[in-house]
């Protein structure tokens, strides 16, 4: 009973990682092939041409997909996590020797996570907007409504993100299946009537394709790394299904899918051509397009869920390891914390997206500036692979060395392949993750100075405890909650207490919240509690980066450790800070000004933590920095 009932966890486990990891790498041949035997790269469209772009296809799958992520980085998990936060995470821990090795690869992982932002945003544009140029191969009638047909559906997409991806969520697995099966059939049915196609297999086919190109090698690897996108979402989603599941789906049917489906459109161009205006939409029948372009839509529009999905738990994780100011974060399911959805995130993607459809016009513009944040990604995870397989397992350097090396050589290829189309559209998502780079940055900054001026400023606790235990000062029932970012100074809003109110209560609790760089954090120890002073407690609440805050829960944990607090009877004080850029040495004008404008603009803290609004008192203070 126990095997049966594990097989079909498994099952559903596979099920779900094919509708929610698989999507973006599973559409990409709506656009690739077209987009490699385009007349502005060059490429001749012969029998040995195809051939050997069919085989550099498949055998990058091999190597960058099957051997990199699904044998090697899929190890490299997090407690059970995977991503980039995590893997940053884990490499920065164990490989961080000294604080500035530490610093450095903190810093590298950061911006790999802010050049997510851009596949987030190419990812929904390019997807939708490939498939709905289906319309045009129907007929070119429908050319001046791709644009507003597109758009309509992304926004149709993101206003849905509000009411959650649990419903929807169980018909992405079926869908991406039967999507997968449709790759597959049409492949078949192609290779079968042109079976020339099979000597893709060989790899020597795709190293001579490559040497034969020359310097003009980088130019056609720029088009085939398209085919690779999307497979940082086996290692970002491995959290959420297991590492199992997805090697199971990748091997099982998605790499023998997306091999059948290339192999078929190689077939057909070796056949017809003509058929490189869309060689995927021409291997239908006529009468099929148009079911053929709903499918593809339906399923470019789960690709795009995930990663939009994928940006809303990056912020989160990012606001928790103190790299974005506080955001609302709602939660839109009961029963799993992971499905959240972000308003401010949601729009400005919205906004982003938009703006690159309308910008680049059509999916071929747009491929340019595709894949250069996808391989940088790709690039940083390998770096910090290495750190991770040196000093978190232990290997000796040769084993790391031989580990690491080739995927960094493939990466840096795809790297320098698409580094060419910078100014064509690639620039696009760099500036874009410079630019979150940029506010993460500002914003742990800031915070580090704002503690610093708090610490300086602010006077030492214990010993003002001890000063006025003694002074008589009037107590009253109930007990104060003092959240504090520095817990060995007085906080204002007890000062002010004291001061305006001249009373104290019967319990004080200085509460200081730390988010540690792994994943989860268990009950067992999630509060820390020492006793100060008669009626005086700090308690530190620990949570990892994916964990959910939840103050009042937290505090109930308390009671066993000597701390029992009726939440009843229970008021939260909350310093707010006013942030007064000066001229100094702590960041520059813009910078402090800046991190000014965030902290006036973050999110409620109450909210954040979970706190009940009616025992909630906010006190403000100015802070220059």
């Amino acid at each position: 009973m126990g095997k049966t009932a594990n097989r079909e966890s498994m099952a559903a486990l596979t099920l779900g990682a094919l509708g929610v990891v698989y999507g973006d790498i599973g559409t990409s041949p709506l656009y690739t092939m077209k987009e490699i035997f385009s007349p502005s790269m060059g490429i001749p469209l012969d029998q040995a041409h195809i051939v050997g772009a069919v085989s550099v296809i498949f055998w990058g799958l091999m190597m960058v997909v099957t051997l990199k992520y699904v044998l090697l980085i899929l190890r490299a998990d997090n407690r059970g996590e995977g991503g980039i936060m995590a893997l940053t995470a884990l490499a920065a821990n164990a490989g961080g020797s000294t604080p500035t090795r530490k610093l450095v690869l903190l810093l590298i992982g950061v911006f790999g996570a802010a050049l997510f932002y851009g596949d987030s945003v190419i990812t929904p544009a390019i997807s939708v907007l490939s498939a709905v140029e289906g319309l045009e191969v129907a007929t070119p009638a429908f050319k001046p409504y791709v644009l507003p047909i597109c758009a309509a559906v992304l926004v149709g997409l993101f206003a849905v993100q509000r009411f959650g991806t649990g419903v929807v969520g169980k018909l992405f697995g079926p869908v991406i299946v039967l999507w997968f099966a449709v790759l597959a059939g049409t492949g078949l049915m192609e290779i079968a009537q042109t079976p020339g196609i099979l000597a893709a297999l060989n790899p020597l086919n795709a190293l001579n394709f490559l040497v034969a190109q020359g310097w003009h090698m980088f130019v056609a690897v720029g088009a085939i790394v398209l085919a690779f996108t999307g497979a940082e979402a086996l290692y970002a989603d491995m959290g959420h299904f297991g590492k199992r599941p997805i090697q199971f789906a990748w091997m099982g049917l998605v790499f023998p899918a997306l091999a059948i489906q290339y192999m078929g459109q190689g077939a057909l161009l070796m056949r017809d051509p003509t058929a490189l205006d869309n060689p995927f939409y021409r291997m239908f029948p006529t009468t099929w397009l148009i079911p053929a372009v709903v499918l593809a839509t339906v399923a470019t529009v789960i690709a795009s869920q995930a990663v939009i999905s994928g940006a809303y738990s990056m912020t989160k994780q990012a606001v928790q390891l103190g790299l974005l100011p506080r955001m609302e974060v709602l939660y839109t399911s009961a029963k799993e914390a992971g499905q959240i959805y972000m308003p401010e995130v949601n729009w400005l993607l919205l906004a982003s997206v938009l703006l690159a459809v309308f910008g680049f016009g059509s999916s071929s513009a747009m491929a340019s500036a595709y894949g250069i944040a996808v391989t940088v990604t790709m690039l940083i995870t390998t770096v910090l692979t290495f750190f991770v397989i040196r000093h978190a397992w232990n290997y000796p350097l040769p084993v790391a060395l031989a580990a690491t090396s080739v995927f960094l050589a493939l990466d840096v290829l795809l790297v320098t392949a698409c580094s060419i189309k910078f100014f064509q559209g690639g620039w696009f998502p760099l500036v874009l993750g410079l630019a979150i780079f940029t506010v993460m940055a500002t914003w742990r900054r800031g915070r580090e100075l704002l503690i610093e001026h708090i610490r300086h400023d602010d006077p030492e606790l214990l010993p003002f405890i001890a000063a006025i235990s003694g002074d008589g000062v009037h107590r009253v029932p109930r007990t104060a909650v003092y959240a504090v970012a520095n817990p060995d100074t007085v906080p204002q809003a007890l000062m002010h207490n004291l001061k305006h109110n001249q009373v104290l209560h019967e319990r004080n609790v200085i509460l200081t919240v730390v988010f540690h760089e792994v994943p989860w954090i268990p009950f067992a120890e999630r509060v820390d509690v020492e006793s100060l002073a008669p009626g005086f407690w700090r308690v530190q609440v620990n949570y990892g980066f994916k964990n959910t805050p939840d103050i009042p829960k937290a505090l109930e944990l308390c009671k066993s450790r000597g701390l029992p607090i009726n939440l009843f009877e229970t008021s939260y004080f909350l310093s707010r800070e006013t942030i007064v850029p000066t001229k100094g040495s702590g960041m520059a004008g813009w910078r402090e000004s800046l991190f000014a404008l965030m902290s006036r603009n973050s999110g409620s803290v109450v909210g954040f933590f979970r706190l009940p609004n009616n025992c909630v008192i906010e006190l403000g203070t100015r802070v220059q920095i």
